[in-house]
């Protein structure tokens, strides 16, 4: 089942227009994460999400935004003559504004991702996407709100994130990995909460686990400064 959220967590969405999406930001910058990592890519930010996680880096995208329609989104995407353009947020299955528009960038030949949180349904979403979807550890605050059937609507192609901020993180994002055997259906990726884990400490755990999956680095917080906005 879909988790449900608190109405007050959502009012910013409530008030919006049918048809219309509300965006934080739309910005070209190096992907940071992901297989893509590296790359230059258009980032679409929307406003809006129904989780609270305790590390959350991008809180001034729960209720910040300018109402947009679809074509003028379009249209600003396309304006930076990328490739690569990705949907994050807040959370963008929240606004179901998102999905033909994502559709129609896939329609204009461009390479489209999708960075969600793994409560909403990614049934719906275009195959041509490529979705990356976190699954919450416990350290999070946000870990029963995972969409466990989502693991059946992803494509092989697709990713999976784990954000860990723990070694009890860690251990529970291994026995979710077996469980479901994760690394055999999806590249799977493992980061470390910036500030609350050494990356050496994450390497050392998972080079000793035995399993063959991936850890990232969060390049845009190694460029620029972690609090820098629109990078």
């Amino acid at each position: 089942m879909t988790a449900k959220y608190p109405p007050h967590r959502l009012r910013v969405l409530e008030a919006k227009p049918a048809g219309q999406l509300l965006i934080h930001e739309i910005y070209k910058s190096i992907q940071g994460e992901s297989t893509f990592a590296g790359l230059p890519c258009v980032f679409v930010r929307t406003t809006g999400c129904g989780q609270r996680c305790s590390w959350c880096d991008t809180p001034h995208a729960f209720a910040e935004g300018t109402l947009l329609d679809a074509d003028t989104v379009l249209a600003r995407v396309k304006a930076f003559e990328c490739p690569l353009v990705e949907f994050t947020g807040g959370e963008p299955l929240l606004q179901p504004e998102v999905l033909p528009v994502m559709s129609r960038l896939a329609d204009a030949g461009l390479t489209v991702l999708l960075e969600t949180g793994g409560a909403e349904d990614v049934s719906r979403v275009d195959p041509r996407v490529h979705v990356i979807m976190d699954l919450k550890c416990p350290d999070s605050g946000e870990c029963e709100r995972n969409n466990w059937a989502n693991l059946a609507a992803l494509k092989t192609s697709d990713e999976i994130k784990f954000v860990i901020a723990s070694r009890a993180d860690f251990d529970w994002t291994v026995a979710t990995i077996r469980e479901h055997r994760l690394d055999a259906r999806f590249t799977v990726q493992l980061s470390a909460v910036f500030g609350a884990v050494a990356h050496a400490d994450v390497t050392a755990w998972l080079l000793d686990s035995g399993l063959n999956v991936r850890f990232q680095l969060q390049l845009h917080k190694i460029i620029w400064d972690p609090k820098t906005r629109g990078v």
